[in-house]
């Protein structure tokens, strides 16, 4: 169950998205009149607003004879019926995305225009599970693609199929990851559920690597253009994200993927938002992992926009240049203080015009002078100028994901490398990181107690002998 914070709302879907392919003929023959090929991707079918961009067939019913026209294409209605295609309206005209050829009715009742168009994949047609992932809200697997050969990851999200807020909840990241298209945004593939099932699976590519895991390997150092290379990536996903009116709003390195080419794409919109900067909305504070939590969110605040995003970026940049995170808070609390003896105390300008619901309880803690050069001092200059803006207590200082492309940290030697000359890393993953961390800390438990029998032993041995 969520709270009522998180029940942000959702926005409208573009109608461009593309996904997996279903295995029923029957459906192939429906939405065959609507593709110019049988090799063309899976069935996205159109709805009026989207007459103009090509060939699309409109399907209507006749009630008395119960026969589908779809263009030159004729379906008796019993037919689909035996295929488990359930339809679900029938009015002046018929939208194929609600025959719903197999879409649990707990989604499609709630948030169906989540998946107009598309056709769900059966849980069958993945094998080789191997859980690679662990987060809050959601487990992620690597998986083969029966059909195509290709390993992908299989994203089970958590929520609560009999609660309908729940459901539009889950149903806003599929909202999300339709509207991107980017090279550095990662591409929603497919859904994977059943007509009974309560489960659902999104269907990503597989990447080999995370940020968070590159940078808990000891042997993996980053050079300047490497580090500029991840980055511009990363800016310019976010730029896209944001001009589509997207936050992202949980930025860190676990949600940074890399292939083997040396390709960055921003994963797990599962926190992510529609957001307008021309109207004031009201959205949740409790967002964004707390080692790259802006303060402004640390403070409650319900009015933000793509600032927070630069800020996790912030921390992301120097975390890269630095070899470790930043500021590893272990609580709320401790997080603000890192913050503020980093990057100093909110000035008395900030307090009065913020009016931050949690402000006054740390409005008249220690004042902490901004000490973001002086930690830093090491970095590029370039570097340490973007970190420094982008570390800014005040929102409005932090500037764009454009503006950030724009800085002397990109436009000067050196530049950014070219994402195919970076190196080629073994596996590495923020989980595959833990799970070693979790193994030493219990080979660490297990051997204690025989070191301490050891040292015991010692120490008899050497009263005895003297």
């Amino acid at each position: 169950m969520f709270s009522s914070s998180r029940r942000e709302a959702v926005g409208e879907v573009d109608a461009d998205a593309r996904v997996g392919r279903d295995r029923s003929s029957t459906a192939w023959l429906i939405s065959n009149s609507q593709r110019s090929g049988a090799t063309s991707p899976p069935p996205l079918v159109g709805d009026s607003k989207n007459e103009g961009a090509g060939h699309q067939s409109r399907i209507t019913v006749d009630a008395r004879s119960n026969v589908l026209q779809a263009g030159s294409v004729v379906v008796n209605i019993e037919a689909l019926e035996e295929q488990n295609l359930v339809i679900s309206r029938i009015s002046d005209g018929f939208n194929f995305e609600h025959v719903a050829a197999g879409w649990p009715s707990w989604l499609t009742a709630v948030a169906g225009d989540a998946v107009k168009g598309w056709l769900p994949r059966r849980a069958d047609s993945f094998d080789n599970f191997n859980k690679i992932g662990q987060g809050t809200y959601s487990s992620v697997y690597k998986a083969r693609d029966l059909e195509t050969g290709k390993t992908v990851a299989l994203k089970k999200v958590r929520f609560d199929n009999s609660d309908p807020e729940s459901v539009r909840f889950m149903a806003r990241e599929i909202y999300i990851l339709r509207r991107l298209d980017h090279p550095n945004v990662v591409k929603l593939e497919g859904l994977v559920t059943s007509k009974m099932s309560c489960d659902l699976y999104l269907v990503f590519e597989y990447m080999e690597h995370d940020i968070s895991g590159l940078v808990a390997t000891s042997c993996v150092k980053f050079t300047e253009p490497q580090v500029k290379c991840y980055m511009q990536q990363l800016l310019c996903g976010l730029d896209h994200c944001h001009g589509r009116g997207v936050l992202h709003r949980d930025i860190k390195g676990s949600n940074l993927l890399i292939d083997d080419n040396g390709i960055l794409k921003i994963a797990d919109f599962g926190l992510a938002t529609f957001y307008n900067p021309d109207h004031k909305q009201e959205l949740t504070s409790r967002v964004v992992t707390l080692w790259y939590r802006p303060p402004e969110l640390l403070l409650g605040a319900t009015e933000y926009g793509v600032a927070v995003d630069m800020w996790s970026t912030g921390c992301i940049i120097a975390e890269l240049l630095a070899g470790r995170p930043i500021m590893p808070g272990k609580t709320e609390v401790e997080q603000l203080h890192k913050i503020f003896k980093l990057c100093g105390s909110p000035s008395e300008e900030f307090w009065r015009t913020s009016k931050l619901p949690h402000g006054a309880s740390f409005k008249r803690q220690q004042r902490y002078p901004r000490r973001v050069r002086e930690t830093f001092e090491d970095f590029p200059s370039s570097a340490l100028a973007l970190v420094d803006r982008l570390l800014s207590i005040d929102p409005a200082i932090r500037g764009t994901a454009a503006s950030a492309l724009c800085s002397e940290f990109f436009t000067t030697k050196p530049f950014a490398c070219d994402p195919s000359s970076l190196p080629k890393y073994p596996p590495s993953k923020e989980y595959d990181a833990k799970l070693r961390n979790e193994k030493a800390r219990r080979y660490f438990t297990y051997l204690k107690p025989l070191f301490v029998k050891f040292e015991i032993s010692c120490s008899r041995y050497t009263i005895n002998s003297k």
